[in-house]
């Protein structure tokens, strides 16, 4: 049985499109979908193999060819103008769809949808039908996912902390900002930009340019770490889809490893499925689908505990496959717990990969934020060495003799990897 979403977009082949396929043995179509976002959360559900899709209906993009792709459903364009015009295949192939049914060639499409083979390569589709480790599944760099509950238990500190440490052993690595309620990576590494690089991006992947444009949608910090700067207000995450999201990190592994720091919630908009509209967190889960290792953070004060075993087991729940390394916050004395105590609570929730614990340092992180630098320029102190610890047990080939700290920092151009 062939499962198939139709997005006409009020085309007037709809009506004969729809019972063509109908009436073909072995087709069910699934769904009509009344536009490109309910297209793009329709596909997720993992039930679908075939999107027929008006070539021009509106907000149909690289990336959203790309996240049909992703959830191992083929592509077919249907246009109202003959297949063979220049102009519809010039579309066509920006878009990223081979598979074109034009005017005169409507009685062709059950056909099409039955036999055609996308050649287009499908990550889900490949790890579906192969059995391996899911770290293997990344094309380039590794991607780690720094999540964690409510209540500021430190994520942002603990994803820019990485990324600086792994820049600091001269390993390229991207930081994105993907908190969709007020990111503040730009803020912690003194990165003045008045324009969004998520942003940014997300238009250049609308228009299937973000490969060759990667570099304009990134800050510089030093040689080696690049950062994509986060919503410059927190209400303009509608101007971002995940599935140009998917295309953003995508691109960054092929730069190097990369750091995500997410948002701290993981519900669905309610009524997002019956309007079709993406949700608001939709950065967040395109960033935890694609994780090879997700960091969660958590406080280290009673509440701040009691969040994050329900956040781990919220997190179980959406089930990403992805391994979870837990880092327990802001760890001082006067809590009066042991590091084992806290160990016996969060492993009594979750299966966790390592279990990390980072010490109070609030005066080091003020002198940071500050002075915009980031903390391992400060000098060496038990944070430093925490997050240290921490980038040696989630990006283990970086670990290696540490060159001498250099005591200023360069902000430029981001450097193109060659070879």
């Amino acid at each position: 049985m062939l499962c198939v979403l139709l997005l006409a977009a009020g085309e007037p082949w709809e009506s004969p499109a729809m019972a063509d396929l109908e009436a073909h043995p072995g087709v069910v179509v699934l769904k009509r979908c009344v536009d490109v976002d309910d297209l793009l959360a329709s596909v997720t559900s993992g039930q679908a193999d075939v999107a027929v899709v008006s070539l021009d209906a509106p907000g149909l993009d690289p990336a959203s060819v790309d996240h049909l792709r992703r959830h191992a459903v083929r592509p077919v364009a249907v246009t109202s103008t003959r297949s063979e015009d220049l102009d519809v295949r010039e579309h066509a192939q920006r878009l990223g769809i081979t598979a074109i049914v034009g005017a005169g060639e409507l009685a062709s499409l059950p056909r099409v949808v039955t036999t055609f083979e996308d050649t287009a390569d499908t990550r889900a589709r490949e790890a579906a039908d192969v059995a391996v480790p899911h770290a293997e599944t990344a094309p380039d760099g590794r991607l780690v996912a720094v999540w964690g509950p409510a209540g500021a238990p430190g994520r942002t500190t603990v994803a820019t902390g990485l990324a600086c440490e792994l820049a600091r052993r001269d390993v390229d690595v991207v930081l994105a900002d993907l908190d969709p309620y007020g990111g503040s990576v730009a803020q912690h590494l003194g990165v003045l930009d008045e324009v969004s690089g998520l942003l940014s991006a997300a238009r250049l992947a609308a228009a299937g340019q973000l490969d060759d444009r990667f570099a304009s949608v990134c800050r510089g910090v030093g040689d080696h770490l690049a950062v994509v700067t986060g919503l410059p207000r927190a209400d303009r995450w509608r101007e971002v889809r995940g599935a140009q999201v998917d295309r953003l990190l995508d691109r960054a592994r092929s730069w190097g490893q990369v750091v995500v720091d997410t948002g701290f919630s993981l519900e669905d908009e309610a009524g997002a499925e019956l309007g079709g509209r993406p949700s608001r967190n939709a950065l967040t889960l395109a960033a935890l689908e694609q994780a090879d290792e997700v960091v969660v953070v958590g406080a280290a004060d009673p509440v701040g505990l009691a969040r994050l075993a329900r956040g781990l087991v919220e997190l179980r729940e959406r089930s990403t496959g992805a391994p979870v390394r837990v880092v327990v916050n802001r760890m001082r004395a006067s809590i009066g717990w042991s590091e084992k105590e806290i160990a016996q609570m969060v492993e009594g929730f979750s299966r966790v990969a390592g279990l990390h614990f980072l010490p109070e340092d609030r005066a080091g992180l003020d002198r940071a934020l500050v002075s915009g630098r980031a903390l391992v320029e400060l000098g060496d102190s038990a944070l430093v060495q925490g997050l240290a610890g921490l980038a040696d047990a989630v990006f283990p080939a970086s670990v290696r003799p540490v060159a001498p700290r250099r005591s200023g920092r360069r902000r430029g151009a981001v450097r193109r990897r060659t070879g």
